[in-house]
């Protein structure tokens, strides 16, 4: 009996030492020494000059731009912009106690990305519920042990021309979803580098300043 109440308390406790393994290894997954980290996600509503990144995002679906001519305070037109958004990476070693010194090789380039939107009401049919997920690139290298801060389209021009967005010129509703940022890139070895961040994209027709 005591055998065996040892042996239940041992198969438990590896079970617990290999899900907390797993769940830490999630960021660090693969072959690469390194891992990257999202230090912070932001966006920038398109179409006005003063607006600064930040999060939540307010995507406006519709802008009416007063200049230049033949655009006016009395006549404006209007237009769709895409909105914008600004990753700042970390490149960081798996193994900190590596007597090993980093090296270039470490250096990691990202040169694509994934956004994919959901929303908290579990309603999320693309190009019904929410936008169509889309791919897009960028190229930047973050330096070992270093960051770095890399542009990319938050959301595309023609998602405010589409369903569900191009619904909401003639409405007062606001769309709340979640845009999940997947950013693709190597190690200088070759070996492939993934991480990934959310942000919070509000859509609607909201005034424009």
């Amino acid at each position: 009996m005591r055998n065996l109440r040892y042996l239940v308390h041992l198969v438990g406790l590896t079970a617990v030492i290999a899900a907390a393994t797993s769940c830490g290894s999630i960021a660090r997954q693969g072959r690469s020494p390194v891992y990257l980290v999202v230090d912070k996600l932001e966006g920038r509503r398109g179409g006005i000059a003063s607006a600064t990144f930040g999060n939540p995002v307010v995507s406006d679906v519709v802008t009416n731009v007063t200049s230049p001519a033949p655009c006016t305070n009395v006549s404006p037109c209007p237009t769709v912009f895409a909105d914008n958004g600004q990753v700042t990476l970390r490149a960081q070693l798996k193994d900190p106690t590596t007597l090993v010194d980093p090296t270039p090789t470490n250096d990691v380039t990202i040169n694509r990305y994934h956004v994919a939107y959901r929303r908290s009401d579990g309603r999320n049919t693309q190009g019904i519920d929410v936008p169509f997920a889309f791919d897009g690139a960028t190229t930047g290298t973050v330096r070992i042990g270093s960051t770095a801060t890399l542009p990319f389209e938050l959301v595309r021009i023609v998602a405010k021309e589409e369903t569900p967005l191009v619904n909401l010129t003639q409405s007062l509703t606001v769309v709340t979803t979640i845009a999940e940022v997947t950013f693709y890139g190597f190690d200088q070895a070759g070996n492939a580098i993934t991480v990934a961040g959310l942000i919070q994209v509000d859509f609607g027709n909201f005034g424009d300043f």
